[in-house]
Order: C-alpha cells, then sequence, then structure tokens
C-alpha cells in the first residue's frame, strides 16, 4: 500500500487532538480523586478492623467507610478507563467508559424518578427512618457512624432522634433501663442533640445527661432539639429543593460532557 493511502488513512482515524487531551486531563483528575476518596476508605476500615471483622457486616451499607470504598473504587475504575483509553486512543477502553458511564447516568436518572414518584408515598421517609433507626442502634459500637449521627444533628439539621429525643431509648446506653447497669448515659441523649449555648467556645459532652428523667426540672427545649431529624430532613428538603435540583442537574451535565 502506498505510505500516502497509509498516512491518509492515519489521519481520517484520529480524533481532535484538544478533544482527547481535555478528555485526558479531565479524567485524571476524577482518577486522583477517586484513589484519594479509595484510600481514606481502605484506611478508615483497617482502623476499625472492619477486614476481618465479619460479623459486623450486617450494617455494612451505612458504613461510611464502605461508601467511599464504593464510591471510590467505582470513579477509580471510571476515570482509568477515561484516562488511558482517551491518552491511547484505546477504542475498547473508550467504548467501555461510555457505556459506563451511560449505565450510571441512566441509573442515577431511575433513582431520582422513583424517589420523585414515591415522594408522597412515604418512600424517602421510609427509608430515612430505618438509616436512623440503625444509627442511632449502633451508636456506641462504630466511630464513623457516630461522628456521622453527630453531625447530622447538631450541624446540619439541628434534631435529635427519628421523630424526637424518645427515640434514643433503642439504645442500650441511652435507655432509661440502663440505670439499674449504672450507664451515666441512661435517659439522657447525646451531646449532639443539645442547643449550642452563646459563646460557647467548648462543648459540654455531658449535656444531655438525664435529660429524659422524669423531673428533670429544666424546660427541655432550652437545652435540646427536640424536633426529630426525619421532620427537619424533610423542611430541608422543601427549602433548599431549587438547590439539590440544580446540582443533580450539573452533575448529570457533566457526567454527560466528559
Amino acid at each position: 500500500m502506498p505510505a500516502a493511502v497509509r498516512k491518509f488513512r492515519r489521519e481520517t482515524s484520529e480524533i481532535s487532538c484538544c478533544l482527547k487531551y481535555l478528555l485526558f486531563a479531565s479524567n485524571v483528575v476524577l482518577w486522583l480523586s477517586a484513589l484519594l476518596v479509595l484510600s481514606v476508605g481502605i484506611w478508615a476500615w483497617s482502623e476499625k478492623d472492619m477486614f476481618r471483622n465479619i460479623t459486623r457486616l450486617h450494617y455494612i451499607a451505612l458504613d461510611p467507610a464502605f461508601v467511599l470504598i464504593i464510591l471510590g473504587g467505582v470513579t477509580f475504575l471510571l476515570g482509568f478507563m477515561g484516562s488511558v483509553g482517551a491518552l491511547r486512543e484505546n477504542t475498547c477502553l473508550l467504548a467501555a467508559y461510555a457505556v459506563f458511564l451511560s449505565v450510571l447516568l441512566i441509573a442515577e436518572i431511575g433513582f431520582f424518578a422513583v424517589a420523585f414518584v414515591l415522594k408522597d408515598k412515604g418512600w424517602i421517609k421510609n427509608q430515612a427512618t430505618e438509616g436512623l433507626k440503625a444509627f442511632i442502634r449502633h451508636y456506641r459500637e462504630d466511630a464513623d457512624q457516630q461522628n456521622l449521627i453527630d453531625w447530622i444533628q447538631e450541624d446540619w439539621l439541628q434534631c435529635c432522634g427519628i421523630d424526637g429525643p424518645k427515640d434514643w431509648d433503642s439504645n442500650n446506653y441511652f435507655n432509661c433501663s440502663s440505670i439499674a447497669i449504672g450507664s451515666r448515659e441512661a435517659c439522657g441523649v447525646p451531646f449532639s442533640c443539645c442547643r449550642r449555648r452563646p459563646h460557647e467556645q467548648i462543648k459540654n459532652k455531658q449535656c444531655g445527661y438525664d435529660v429524659r428523667k422524669d423531673g428533670y426540672g429544666m424546660e427541655l427545649s432550652k437545652i435540646i432539639y427536640e424536633k426529630g431529624c426525619v421532620q427537619a430532613g424533610e423542611e430541608w428538603m422543601e427549602h433548599n429543593l431549587i438547590i439539590i435540583f440544580t446540582t443533580v442537574i450539573a452533575v448529570m451535565f457533566f457526567q454527560v460532557s466528559i
């Protein structure tokens, strides 16, 4: 075959150089970010010795470290296929990348469509309730879950329990019957349920002690949040619906663009 013909065929098969390196650069950033998230998740799991403690896998899906591992792993694979496929102009990797991205996009659209359809039937509320129940039951058993629910109650929603402070009775440490075994936290709530006082520099970790005991002697609403986290979450979503919708559209647009 003449050299001119080979050169012409090679030139017509090449993709735009600008598009190639734009795709490569964006996926390298995605790949490195995913590597960081994956590393943090694996480190957190190893610190808790979860790789050997299989008995705790019954609530694995609620483990923030596990979520980081899954999210980091999927994104790492996606970024690797996109960056290497673009750099090497490998059609197999690029095809797998496109299919993988399309599946993720369809799954996200399907999830949000189902959530929107079932929102009035209580599906989202039921899922949130079941997740919070597990968080409350295992509050002292997993540091990551403990930090997560403390953040939800204190920093994000300013709430306490599922429907209110009484829900902490389902935790062995905060149950009122635990007074008999000497639990100092019995008939109380975690410190994250407490309202932050003006000019308070250091949070009082014992502020929730005894607040659910009969005859506590102080007005409860001034000490702790009495609103449940499910109701607080519903109100937060209603107030931030435009921001949530815009964020979802932006994420989907980014996925389509890369």
